[in-house]
């Protein structure tokens, strides 16, 4: 990766960066409040699986299906921890095939 990419992802986890301070704060008081709680992992699920619905829609066609299908298991991965671990070793094997893309470039 870039050294810019690295530098603004240090940046966007710094957790005195303020965006980060409020969703801190936001969820702090979604977690304080049962029913709020329930209805915003409500609206997490709803949203994550319309978008990786979407996203399996557009599969067959041209244009980023795939990543509209990952960009779904992302938003529920937010909130539920089998998204979250589904989204972690998806990441794996896109990064160990990548890893194995660049070695057979380099090889031709």
């Amino acid at each position: 990766m870039s050294d810019d990419l690295l530098r603004d992802i240090d940046t966007g986890s710094d957790p005195r960066n303020p965006i980060r301070r409020y969703l801190s704060r936001c969820r702090a008081w979604i977690e304080q409040h049962p029913r709020v709680r329930w209805a915003y992992r409500l609206g997490v699920a709803v949203l994550g699986l319309a978008v990786a619905l979407v996203g399996l829609l557009l599969v067959p066609l041209p244009g980023p299906g795939w990543l509209i299908v990952f960009l779904g298991i992302a938003i529920l991965g937010t909130e539920f921890p089998s998204a979250h671990k589904v989204g972690a070793y998806i990441k794996r094997m896109l990064m160990r095939f990548w890893q194995w893309w660049r070695s057979r470039r380099s090889m031709a």
